[in-house]
């Protein structure tokens, strides 16, 4: 297929989620494999894996509220407790028992709080660059938390270059413009620029704290798959989070940073197909 783009990246499904809407997909046919993007990326991100995974899979995917085409309004909640509640109440909507799942990022995050705190029971998980383990967050993060209004009430074309600059090193090769075109696109205009700042100053390392000391109760079969070139988490960082998982897999993917499903799609496909295939 060819290259998407944003415009084209339509989730025609919709979710009431404590009076917000949700967007999502469904796509394939087969076992359900349930895909969770991280921050402050959206499902746009998975268009190279879906056509793939949905030969032998229905695959479910959407967008977290807050990003993408789901609900962004002011006063609105979407730290990764709400996430973690959400991807519980999809689950439940899907009618999706025990699924394997797939989490990038916050979505990482998001599917072992769904797993470990919200109960949800998951044949097996993939964890591609979860941001999982203390210390996390950059200083602009803590600077967008001290002075959030000042933020949302910078001029578009500023915004624009903030957002720019921080997404660009997330792949280990030059970003390709169609890439980061549909990556900005939500966090344009006065809604999406609200909506950047909002995530990004709700972001609290106490969500992954509460977490850590459960990891080592994890039963079920978990990959972790990290970008050996990922300049946001570090690889020994993923290193550690297989030691505190027991039984755990790892797998570092060579010429992949943070955005391992941009910068190696199909050997991620691969990697992906071969855990999930296995019995």
């Amino acid at each position: 297929m060819g290259p998407i783009v944003m415009s084209d990246w339509k989730l025609s499904r919709s979710f009431a989620f404590e009076g917000q809407d949700v967007r999502y997909e469904i796509r394939g046919e087969g076992p359900p494999l349930v895909l969770v993007h991280g921050t402050p990326w959206s499902s746009f991100n998975w268009r190279q894996l879906i056509p793939e995974l949905a030969r032998t899979r229905t695959v479910y995917f959407y967008d977290l509220l807050g990003y993408g085409q789901s609900d962004m309004r002011d006063g609105q909640k979407v730290a990764l407790d709400v996430q973690g509640r959400l991807l519980a109440a999809l689950l439940h909507h899907w009618q999706l028992d025990a699924p394997p799942i797939v989490g990038h990022d916050f979505g990482g995050t998001t599917v072992l709080r769904a797993h470990l705190l919200e109960r949800c029971s998951f044949e097996r998980m993939v964890l591609i660059d979860p941001v999982a383990l203390s210390p996390w967050g950059s200083p602009f993060f803590a600077h967008v938390r001290q002075h959030e209004a000042a933020f949302r009430g910078v001029p578009d074309a500023i915004h624009q270059a903030i957002v720019t600059a921080y997404v660009k090193d997330a792949t280990h090769s030059p970003m390709p413009p169609d890439t980061l075109a549909g990556i900005l696109r939500p966090w344009l205009g006065e809604r999406g620029r609200h909506g950047f700042y909002r995530q990004i100053a709700q972001a609290d390392r106490r969500y992954t704290d509460e977490l850590e000391p459960l990891y080592s109760g994890i039963a079920r079969p978990v990959l972790i798959v990290w970008g050996e070139n990922d300049a946001w988490i570090p690889l020994p960082t993923g290193r550690r989070l297989h030691e505190a998982i027991p039984g755990s897999a790892f797998v570092p993917v060579p010429g992949a940073g943070h955005l391992v499903q941009e910068d190696q799609p199909q050997l991620l496909v691969n990697v992906l197909e071969k855990f999930l295939g296995s019995r």
